[in-house]
Parts: C-alpha cells; sequence; structure tokens
C-alpha cells in the first residue's frame, strides 16, 4: 500500500494552524505524534485562500484513500469534527468515517472513533507491514511531526503538497533545518484560480549531488 503524505503549507514552508479549529487543540511537545502551541497565534491562515478548484481537489484525493494514518493531535481534531458528523454528505467526511484510521501515538488508549487502531508498539514495523499490502493507498493528512518521523525512516512513498500564497512568518516548518535528504521526482503539477500550487512528489531514495572533477 503506497503511503502518500498530504500538507496544507504556506509558501515559507509553514505548517501549523491553516485552520482557526487547531487553535486550542494544542498540547505540549514530547510525544512523536505532538507540537506546542509555542507562542503561535496565526491561525486560519488556509481557509480564505481555498476555492471550488481546491476544495475540489482534497475531496477526490480523500476519496482514494484506502485507509488513513494520523498523529494523534491530527486524530483528534479530526475526530471531532468529521467523526462527530461535521457537515453530513461531504466527500471528506464519507471517507474519514467509512475507512480505516491509524494513529501512531504512545498515549491514546481508548479511541472512540470507529474503524481505528493505534499503533503504540514497533510504529516503523507496523507501517511497514502496511505498506506491503499490494494495493491500496495509505493516506496522511497534516500530522507534521509524524510525516517528518516518517521522512526520517523512509517510509513516504509520495509526498503532496497544498501550496498557499500566503508567508505566515511564524510557527512549524514542514521540513526541519537540519533532517533527511530525500530525492523527489515531480508527478503532477497544478494550480488554481486563487494561487494555490498543488505539487505531488514521488520519492526515489537519497538525492543525487553533483561531483567534483579534476
Amino acid at each position: 500500500m503506497k503511503l502518500t503524505t498530504v500538507t496544507n503549507v504556506s509558501l515559507d514552508g509553514v505548517t501549523q494552524g491553516h485552520r482557526r479549529i487547531d487553535a486550542g487543540t494544542h498540547r505540549e511537545g514530547g510525544a512523536p505524534d505532538d507540537e506546542g502551541a509555542g507562542g503561535f497565534t496565526r491561525f486560519g491562515w488556509a481557509p480564505p485562500l481555498l476555492d471550488d478548484e481546491a476544495s475540489a481537489f482534497i475531496g477526490h484525493a480523500f476519496q482514494r484513500a484506502d485507509a488513513f494514518l494520523f498523529g494523534r493531535r491530527t486524530y483528534e481534531i479530526f475526530a471531532a469534527s468529521w467523526g462527530a458528523g461535521m457537515d453530513p454528505g461531504n466527500p471528506v467526511g464519507e471517507a474519514l468515517n467509512a475507512r480505516p484510521k491509524y494513529v501512531a501515538s504512545t498515549t491514546l488508549t481508548d479511541p472512540r472513533w470507529a474503524n481505528t487502531t493505534v499503533l503504540s508498539g514497533d510504529v516503523a514495523a507496523a507501517i511497514g507491514e502496511l505498506r506491503a499490502e499490494p494495493d491500496g493507498e495509505l493516506q496522511v493528512w497534516g500530522s507534521g511531526t509524524l510525516v517528518r518521523w516518517l521522512l526520517h525512516r523512509r517510509l513516504v512513498d509520495e509526498i503532496v503538497l497544498l501550496t498557499y500564497p500566503v508567508i505566515v512568518g511564524q510557527g512549524t516548518r514542514l521540513f526541519p533545518t537540519a533532517g533527511p535528504d530525500v530525492g523527489l521526482e515531480l508527478v503532477d503539477l497544478r494550480s488554481t484560480p486563487r494561487g494555490m500550487t498543488i505539487q505531488t512528489y514521488r520519492t526515489t531514495g537519497r538525492p543525487r549531488y553533483e561531483t567534483t572533477t579534476s
């Protein structure tokens, strides 16, 4: 099963707080799936830049998934909204409620959203087993800390970036200043009327570097 990450990101690489619903849900950092608020105040920078084309892409992407993988914080946000019946009939909610959900967490013990499995032991091995399944797509939405963890362990097959034309100027970035190097192959590129670009990349292992010649 192909593991695909889908991330809302600003032009300056910020992933934190793209929706207002994220405000007030932050816990202190420490677990692999948690990020502290860290004084961040600029919540809700993505919705004003969404248009029908971007929303249609997001809906189709959710419908394409065979299963979902989340960090705990993103899981809790989604469970409190989509899992509680927000916007019934929406293709995003339909997919999330119907498909299997996996949560990488060392602290979640009693998930109340149906079809949820908590991965709390050897998470890398469990995800490896899911990726070894012959068909399907396992999608990771949000869950920035988990995405960075997966990239470090080279468990990501495809990266989708929904890049918004805004500079947030503060907050947690998707890619750290020091992290793994990952080669990418562009699979798809499109833009929307309000200036969002949607880039889909396939990971290709470590990148090639220029070599010096004498």
